[in-house]
Parts: structure tokens; sequence; C-alpha cells
């Protein structure tokens, strides 16, 4: 097994991980409201973390879903910016990233 096999599998299992968690946030915040001001409050408080939670999910969902068409459209091992190849222990470290190293650094810094 390649390592570019290896990373597709560990891709697609952290793809159904991050839409089982999900799911089990979704259910989470469609809890019915309570009638006491204070626990109204709290659940408010609550809501807003697992809108939270949510929101990074569906960002790591998105990411990892990209990666996955990146490599069924044979362009994961080149960066999305500057199309140089990427090196093979970037993506084993980062297997969602779209970017070398050097472009990394450069759009970030």
């Amino acid at each position: 097994m390649t390592l570019y096999e290896d990373i597709k599998r560990q891709l697609q299992a952290k793809q159904m991980e991050l839409e089982q968690r999900l799911s089990r946030l979704k259910r989470d915040a469609v809890k019915p409201t309570s009638r006491d001001w204070s626990e109204q409050a709290q659940e408010r408080e609550n809501d807003e973390v697992v809108d939270a939670l949510g929101n990074e999910t569906l960002s790591e969902l998105i990411k990892v879903q990209r990666a996955l068409t990146r490599i069924d459209n044979e362009e994961y091992l080149f960066c999305s910016h500057c199309g140089q190849e990427i090196a093979p222990a970037r993506l084993k470290v980062m297997p969602y990233t779209d970017l070398c190293i050097q472009c990394a650094e450069q759009l970030s810094g």
C-alpha cells in the first residue's frame, strides 16, 4: 500500500468521524428549552458552545472533502498555489493541506 492510499483511507475515516460528530452536535442543539430564566440562559450558553464546535467540525470536514476530491482528480500531490509538488512528509503530517511548505509560510506570514 502506498503512502497516498494510506492517506486516502485516513481521510475517509476522518470524514466519517466528522460527519458523525456533526450529526451528534446537530441533535444536541435541538433540545427543548426550559421555562426557568436562569436555565434558559445556561441553555443559550451551551448552544453557543455547540454551535462553535459545529462550525469547527464543519470547517475540518470541508478540508477533508477537498483533499479527497484532489486525490480523485489527481491534484493531491501538487500545491494549489504554485503547482510544485508537496513533500510527502508534509502530506503525512497534514493530510488535508493543499499548500507546499513554502507557500504555506509565505501566505501565513
